[in-house]
């Protein structure tokens, strides 16, 4: 995997954001649909099983996007994606969450995700 420099990691992210969007959207959509398909599921205005097939097959597509730009992806619900890096002689992971519009997170390696700093 391929390490980032902080400048390298937002010039990717800003890249990735409209691919992240729509995996979020997907992700809803794909839940819905799924509910929909279950036996006795609630209706859903999405479609049925070719749109639930449909639905995956482009989350499978964009999940991929981003894991060959060198990100690792790390959770799905919700998104949470890392980026390898080093700060101070330290590895750490540049860390981006769903909701965040940029990328201001960082965690050492051995510490994950609790270890969540603001990053100077």
């Amino acid at each position: 995997m391929p390490l980032f420099t902080v400048e390298e990691a937002v010039t990717e992210l800003r890249l990735l954001l409209p691919v992240l969007d729509e995996i979020v959207a997907l992700r809803a959509d794909a839940a819905e649909l799924a509910a929909a398909a279950a036996p006795g599921g609630p209706r859903t205005s999405l479609g049925a099983m070719p749109e639930l097939k449909a639905a995956q097959a482009r989350l499978d597509e964009l999940l991929t996007r981003v894991q060959q730009s060198g990100a690792d992806l790390k959770g799905l619900a919700p998104l949470l994606v890392d980026f390898p890096s080093e700060l101070d002689g330290s590895a750490v992971l540049l860390c981006w969450l769903e909701g965040d519009r940029k990328l201001g997170w960082y965690h050492r390696v051995d510490l994950g995700f609790a270890g969540r700093r603001p990053l100077p």
